[in-house]
Formats: C-alpha cells, structure tokens, sequence
C-alpha cells in the first residue's frame, strides 16, 4: 500500500530535506499542482467529480484515461454526492419516494457512465460526509444501502475516506465503525484519512490527526491486516494543500510528526 500525502510546498520542502518520506503526492486534476508536485515525486490524481449531477457527461474521457496512464494512478474516483443545489426544493434528510428513487438512480447513470468508457476495475466511489438537515448534502448520498446498492450494480470499487465516515456516522446516529462496516468494504481499492476537530460546533476534517482520531485508522488498517478487508492499493493523508485557505492546514510541524507514524503503521499492516 502506497502512502501518499496532500501536495503542498511545505511538504515538498520537508521531503527535499529527507525529514519525511512517501511514495506519492495526491493532487487534484489541475494541470499547475500536478505539474509542481510530479518534480518531487509521482502523483496519485484525485478528480473533482460527483456522480449525481449529470456533469460527468462532459468530461473527455480518453484525456482522462491517458492521465491516469501518464500518472500511474489506477482509478477514477467520483464523490458519491448529490446536493440541494442538483435538486433543489427537495428535502435532504427526507425526500419523497419518488424522487429518492430518481435521484438515487441518476447517482447510477453517473457511475455506470464511467463505467462505460473506463472499466469496472478502473471506477472507485468515495462516501462524502453528510451533517444533517441543514446541511446540503443529502442523506441517502451516505445511508450505506444505497452505496452498496450503486458498488454492486456498477461492478466499481470503494474509496473509504474514514473521516467522512466519521462525520456520516455521528449524523445518522451510528457507531462509526459500524457504519464503515456496513458499506462495500469488499470492494475496498483506496482509503483516504484525516484529523476531526470540533470547530464551532461542526466537525471538520483535513485537519491535523488528534490522539482520538488514531484508533479509527488502526481498525480499519487491523481489518486489512487480517484479510477481512482488501488491501487498498494507497493511503492518502489528506493534510495540506495549496492556495490561502489551506496557509493554516499545511503546517510542516504537523506534517514532519505525522506522516512518519503513518508510514510505520502501514509497514506494519
């Protein structure tokens, strides 16, 4: 299992230092960020898509495969979002039957169109977290019938991102590594983790790891150890970034301590 980790200058200064070590960054499909962090080390591309919407229509699909060609990244993931601003006028937390079934089977066509032109093993869906009523998310985007409904019918694989479990499981009321459990972690490709802290009464992710948050990742990396779950191909601390809004969330400190506790633990799963 590969480790890799957010790019961010802060990173790629501590990795030419030697002060940590990885194997990949994780990058967005942006051509400027891919550019910058492919200098330092190979990229793992994490594309901006939500399957739901209908906008993964308009992607260029053969430009896509080449990139996950180019880049050595093996799949194509697609957040399993769907959002009041898709569906407006309808309830996130309850909508009507009729429209949780339309929205649940656009979710689908999403999906198998990838499917389509990619391949089933080349296709990986990722649980986003949902924060209740008020939010924009809607529920059944994570209750995780419908994430097993839409693994089985696709034939595509799982991206766990745990803290977005995390954060699904404390809205919905569940126990968070029940939740985990519940979903198609049999069709496990690739785990995402990050920090939770409470931030003005909201849980927020792409933070810092706190000692509260390292039992979540050692269950999930103990399945994996046992074989009760497959081995995903990569880990990705989603720490840092790019850009204004992650100057306070790509602190070297954070990044030279954690990163070497993650790669222990991975050499020891």
């Amino acid at each position: 299992m590969d480790l890799a980790i957010n790019y961010s200058t802060q990173a790629a200064e501590l990795l030419e230092q030697g002060t940590i070590e990885f194997e990949r960054f994780k990058t967005m499909d942006w051509p400027e960020m891919m550019q910058a962090a492919r200098r330092h080390r190979p990229i793992a591309v994490h594309f901006g898509l939500q399957a739901g919407n209908g906008r993964v229509k308009t992607l260029d699909w053969d430009a896509a495969a080449r990139l996950l060609d180019e880049t050595g990244t093996p799949h194509l993931n697609l957040h399993l979002e769907v959002t009041s601003k898709d569906y407006p006028g309808i309830p996130v937390d309850q909508p009507p039957a009729g429209d949780r079934e339309r929205i649940i089977a656009h979710m689908l066509k999403d999906v198998r169109r990838a499917v389509k032109h990619l391949g089933a093993e080349r296709v990986i869906i990722e649980n986003v977290p949902y924060r209740g009523p008020a939010e924009k998310v809607f529920r059944l985007a994570v209750e995780p019938e419908t994430i097993q409904a839409i693994v089985a019918e696709s034939g595509c694989g799982l991206l766990l991102d745990i803290s977005h479990a995390r954060i699904a499981a404390h809205h919905l009321g569940l126990d968070s590594r029940e939740y985990m459990q519940q979903l198609p972690v049999a069709s496990l490709r690739e785990l995402h983790f990050t920090g939770l802290h409470k931030l003005n009464g909201r849980l927020q992710d792409h933070l810092s790891i706190l000692d509260s948050d390292w039992p979540y990742l050692d269950w999930v990396l103990e399945r994996i150890h046992k074989g009760e779950w497959p081995r995903p191909w990569l880990l990705a601390f989603e720490y840092g970034g790019t850009g204004e809004k992650f100057a306070e969330r790509s602190d070297p400190a954070v990044i030279a301590t954690q990163l070497p506790v993650l790669r222990q633990k991975l050499k020891e799963t």
